[in-house]
């Protein structure tokens, strides 16, 4: 498994995701529609030309879930139990198609879950910045992790 399990995290660690990822018109397309968000700002390059922007705006919840996927391969492939909640989740400027991103994790918290023993809560911020290095994204996830499966006697 890729993923680590929640003894291997601890408070202050840092992840550089080493890939990028940019941006298309066709995703950002496909997820606006698959989640039926029709909002014009999205999906109509004629309406979104006459708005402050110029030009369409990527779906906010695409980057979301784009900037919390590319760090699934350094963390929480395979030994994550489930999310348990997203918070502080901004987006402080806009990402248009062309953009490419990169994402910086840090454990904010770690403690072991009072209600399963072979578990804990690990605390990530995730930070999306575009290749302009301006903050695009930023989101506190609590994730329940398996704890490291115990040797065989």
């Amino acid at each position: 498994m890729a993923g680590l399990y929640w003894e291997d995290f601890h408070v202050g660690q840092v992840f550089e995701h080493p890939w990028g990822r940019t941006i298309t018109e066709s995703d950002n397309i496909l997820f606006s529609c698959l989640t039926l968000n029709v909002q014009p700002l999205h999906i109509d390059a004629e309406f979104a030309a006459k708005t402050e922007w110029g030009k369409p705006l990527v779906n906010s919840l695409f980057t979301l879930g784009l900037m919390i996927g590319m760090t699934v391969n350094d963390t929480t492939l395979g030994t994550t139990i489930a999310n348990l909640g997203m918070s502080d989740v901004r987006f402080p400027k806009p990402l248009f198609h062309g953009d490419t991103i990169r994402v910086r994790s840090s454990v904010k918290a770690a403690r072991e879950s009072k209600s399963r023993p072979t578990a804990g809560i690990v605390e990530f911020e995730h930070v999306a910045r575009n290749q302009h290095q301006q903050v695009v994204a930023v989101c506190v996830r609590q994730a329940l992790m398996h704890k490291r499966p115990a040797k065989a006697a």
